[in-house]
């Protein structure tokens, strides 16, 4: 039978089951079924082409991307297992126009052209769906996808859409990506047939070995109309990421500065108020100096820290199918794929809490830089914190769809494709136990060297006995979603080179995500404690050596933690004690404490989306020219029903819109190898989840709140799309593309500055814990930010990409060859930020830090690199090949910031990969390969102008050594 070749980029003209092997063994044979769809220039085809190795890899997957009408990139199964890659993120990257972002050391999400993880859509095995981890420092609740829930052993073929077709799936500004697994009646051979991968993988930081296994099974009747397969991964991994963070800059007031008091007591009221004696450490009026007020409107490090963050890793992912074809115009299939990923992070830090303790903190010979910050003093009466942080998470994912493709007549053919999907990322403990020592002398911070400052503790950070147990958290939650998809797709061979495609769909897609806290501080102001009632509290008002703000600590009570090689200064403190989890969990009785719903973290949306495309594919001659074209539009219909929590009542708004979506795009065929393509398109997608909540989130410690929008519209675009492509020999291409996308409604921050009151919120919507929150200060401002309908942004760019093997070479050097590609982007887009605040007198007693109103700023698009570069150098003949990958972003803004910054980002990042393998025999393979090989850093920077350090962290070499056999 004929498959659809809309349904087909499921496929995408390679055949899956053979793919599936050639996953685990070069020599596996993988035959080129039809072309999806057809072009001109390779019409027919009734032949297999029978290719074998990484080159032919690459000659599949090229002629994926000469077959098509639509710009379109592919890895075939060669690629993606022939890579050290941990996940299909890090397999992603390889393809023009692709970055990935990092958690933890491995890829998590990707942007393509420029466009953040949010605005591309994910079909496995045609079908969209969203798999969300809890990787990283915070849950994904967006739409982006995280490509680490999956190993990227389990599919057979990426495919990425880069331009939209009526018949391709709506939802994308960027692109579409296909992760397709097997096909079991795709194998040559009946009976069954298989293969073996097991690997060890080690990493040079955590100095820890892990496994990684991988299996297919499959098997094919002899008439060929009846096959199963089945494949499973497995990996379990231990990585280390040491570093620094800052958790942002910020201005404030401090008790003195260089000797100079800052605060003062007054007597006398109006005209007769006086100041006499300093105010020490709390209480009293402000008074302006010329070292106090220079001090306040510097910015320092909120958080100064080093610390360890221990990353255990377990990823466990099935695929099964099963086919059945009874004729040749009938085919059935059944394909289900689960992945659970599982991960412990555990975070340890030593540092100082300045934020919003800055009113007890003496300021010693500050040192000023020419961005305004304080980048090197001493601090003493700092607040000393030694934190433990625990989170156990797990993202549990599956998908069972069904597929019916029938030719209905020689010209006329539909697909029925139905099936649903779930990913549930539960985090059952998140747990924070911190030891603090109120009253710490002689802490200093060097920030001379932005990256790598000094930090040194003049008290006893291994002592025990010098903290106390002050603060306790746990944050459960729950982040689900779901797909419910039915689509029909039909062809209709009107004339010879003229075809009509048609289809509707039904998708149902909902979001929910709840968030639980247990925390609390030991002791508020005074009075008994508030966890066991055992304590008498010294007040806030009081805190000096000898006062009461938590449990004694005791070394049973204790971790002693290393700090290792985390790019530290000299001179830094390396080495200090954190909280015993479980013990302190056991005294303070922290699990068995109620649970208060976080209305922040509690929201969900739903929307059901009906719809249907009409699409024209023709092909033929145009004054000798050949061409090959389609044109069509997309009707989607959008019910949206978003809910969320305001002052503890719950809010649910319903809306809907709809979008009419057309798309073109045109294929011309100067000769038999050269190819220039155009295309044009309105595409959408639809809102941040985050955005749509009515209700939103409050920040007691950053003094933020950000609340949401249901009535936000998609963000909606035209493409336009030109590529030249030059296919001058086998397994080669040189390439450029053009392509600009005008955005037309892009939501957008806006911000001001309010009370708690005058946003119309009370204290209970701060978490307990929050600095906010304990200190209960009814006129402390709050960047208050919501996200409006806003004017558009734009994008332009050039891909240039070129491989080819390297056969003009003499001798062993023709089994050399390489792949370049290059991506160049620009963006422009406007936010709303709030920038440095002044210090504001309206009388010499009533001075404070007050933050400017928002002001528009313009930045390229969030998650918008300008130059991206990835290249490979490779070596293979009958036994022997090796390969060396470079991948290199560049800068990028990431978000708005918080605390008077503009804006957040990361620094370039250049990561190097390398692999090594021999064929012992037919049937088996030994490789060894390498990932990160140079140890990059990440940078991330707070405030674009200043590039202020938030954090600077390294995850170590992973080396992988292993077998691969063919059963």
């Amino acid at each position: 039978m004929r498959k659809i070749s809309a349904a087909a980029t499921v496929q995408h003209g390679v055949s899956a089951g053979a793919l599936a092997l050639a996953l685990f063994l070069p020599g596996v044979a993988l035959a080129q079924t039809e072309p999806t769809p057809p072009a001109p220039a390779t019409e027919d085809t009734g032949q297999d082409i029978v290719v074998t190795g990484f080159r032919q890899s690459l000659q599949a997957a090229l002629n994926v991307k000469k077959n098509s009408v639509a710009a379109v990139d592919s890895i075939v199964a060669e690629d993606i297992a022939k890579f050290p890659d941990q996940n299909l993120a890090e397999s992603l990257q390889r393809i023009p126009g692709i970055s990935i972002q990092r958690d933890g050391g491995e890829g998590r999400a990707i942007t393509v052209r420029g466009l953040g993880a949010q605005f591309t859509r994910v079909r496995v095995n045609g079908m969209e769906t969203v798999a969300t981890s809890t990787d990283g420092a915070s849950a994904n609740r967006d739409r982006a996808f995280d490509f680490n829930v999956f190993a990227s052993e389990l599919f057979s073929s990426l495919v990425v859409h880069k331009t939209a077709e009526a018949s391709l799936d709506e939802g994308s500004l960027g692109a579409v990506v296909d992760l397709n697994t097997g096909n079991p009646l795709g194998g040559k051979k009946a009976g069954f047939s298989g293969a073996l991968s097991m690997q060890g993988s080690y990493n040079d930081l955590a100095k820890t070995v892990g496994p990684r296994v991988a299996g297919l099974l499959s098997w094919r009747n002899e008439a060929g109309t009846f096959g199963a397969s089945v494949s499973a991964a497995y990996s379990k991994v231990n990585t280390l990421e040491l570093g620094n963070n800052t958790t942002r800059w910020a201005q404030a007031q401090f008790d003195s500065v260089n000797g100079t008091p800052c605060y003062y007591n007054t007597t006398g009221t109006g005209a007769a108020q006086a100041f006499t004696t300093p105010a020490a450490n709390s209480g009293g009026v402000y008074r302006q100096s010329a070292a106090c007020d220079k001090a306040a409107q510097a910015f320092h490090p909120r958080i100064p820290r080093y610390g360890v963050i221990k990353h255990d890793r377990e990823r466990l992912g099935i695929t099964a199918s099963v086919q059945f074809a009874p004729t040749d115009q009938t085919k059935i299939s059944i394909d289900g794929l689960y992945s659970k990923f599982k991960e412990t992070r555990e975070e340890q830090w030593l540092e100082v809490l300045a934020r919003s303790n800055e009113r007890s903190i003496d300021l010693v010979n500050p040192v000023y830089d020419a961005n305004n910050n304080i980048v090197s003093a001493t601090l003493n009466d700092a607040y000393n914190r030694n934190e433990h942080y625990l989170r156990k998470s797990s993202t549990e994912f599956y998908q069972i769809g069904g597929t019916w493709d029938q030719d209905v007549s020689d010209k006329f053919r539909f697909t029925l494709l139905g099936g649903l999907s779930k990913s549930d990322a539960n985090i059952p403990v998140e747990t924070t136990i911190l030891l603090d020592n109120k009253a710490a002398q002689g802490f200093k911070y060097d920030y001379t060297n932005m990256s790598n400052p000094t930090l040194t503790y003049g008290s006893s950070v291994t002592d025990p006995s010098a903290y106390q147990l002050s603060e306790i958290r746990d944050r459960p939650s729950d982040t689900v979603n779901k797909f419910r998809t039915v689509q029909l797709r039909t062809e209709w061979d009107v004339a010879e080179g003229f075809q009509v495609k048609a289809g509707g769909v039904y998708r149902k897609f909902t979001f929910d995500t709840v968030g639980f806290t247990r925390d609390t501080v030991v002791c508020g102001n005074g009075g008994k404690d508030l966890v066991l009632g055992t304590l008498t509290c010294s007040p806030t008002s009081a805190i000096a050596p000898g006062s009461v703000y938590g449990f004694p600590v005791t070394a049973a009570l204790t971790d002693l933690v290393n700090l290792g090689s985390a790019g530290q200064s000299a001179g830094t403190t390396s080495q200090y004690v954190v909280a015993n989890i479980p013990a302190a969990a056991a005294l303070t009785n922290l699990y068995s404490r109620a649970l208060t719903p976080d209305a922040g973290n509690t929201r969900s949306v739903s929307e059901e989306v009906k719809g249907g495309y009409l699409e024209f594919d023709t092909k033929g001659e145009l004054f000798g020219l050949r061409y090959a074209f389609n044109a069509g539009v997309r009707y989607v219909k959008t019910n949206q029903v978003s809910t969320g929590i305001i002052n503890s009542a719950t809010l649910t708004v319903k809306r809907d819109y709809d979008d009419w979506l057309p798309a073109l795009n045109l294929a011309f065929y100067p000769t038999e190898n050269i190819i220039v393509r155009g295309a044009v398109a309105k595409v959408m997608t639809r809102p941040t989840l985050g955005n749509l909540t009515p209700g939103g989130s409050a920040d007691g410690n950053n003094y933020k709140i950000t609340n949401g929008n249901p009535f936000l519209d998609p963000f909606r675009a035209t493409a336009y799309d030109l590529a030249i492509e030059w296919y001058f020999a086998p397994q080669s291409i040189a390439s450029i593309a053009v392509f600009k996308k005008s955005i037309d409604s892009f939501p957008v921050s806006n911000s001001v500055t309010q009370t708690l009151a005058e946003a119309g919120l009370t204290r209970d919507v701060l978490l307990p814990s929050s600095a906010g929150y304990i200190k209960n200060d009814p006129n402390q401002l709050y960047t208050v930010s919501n996200t409006i309908n806003g004017t558009g942004a734009s994008l332009k760019g050039i891909e240039l990409s070129v491989q080819a093997p390297f056969k003009f070479l003499p001798g062993f050097l023709k089994n050399f060859g390489g792949i370049a590609n290059a991506t160049f982007i620009d963006s422009t887009a406007g936010y709303g930020v709030v920038g440095p605040s002044t210090l504001v007198c309206a009388t010499q007693f009533t001075c404070k830090l007050v933050a400017p109103s928002a002001v528009q700023r313009t930045s390229t698009l969030f998650g918008l690199s300008k130059k991206a570069f990835n290249g490979t150098l490779y070596y293979e003949d009958a036994k022997f090949s090796a390969r060396g990958s470079i991948s290199y972003r560049g800068p990028y803004v990431d978000q708005n910031s918080g605390t008077g910054n503009v804006f957040e980002g990361y620094a370039a990042t250049t990561n190097f990969d390398a692999s090594v393998r021999y064929r012992l025999t037919k049937w088996l393979e030994v490789s060894v390969e390498g990932t990160n090989l140079t140890d990059t850093y990440r940078y991330r920077y707070t405030d674009l102008d200043a590039n202020r350090n938030y954090e600077n962290n390294h995850f170590g070499r992973t080396i992988l050594f292993g077998a691969r056999v063919k059963m």
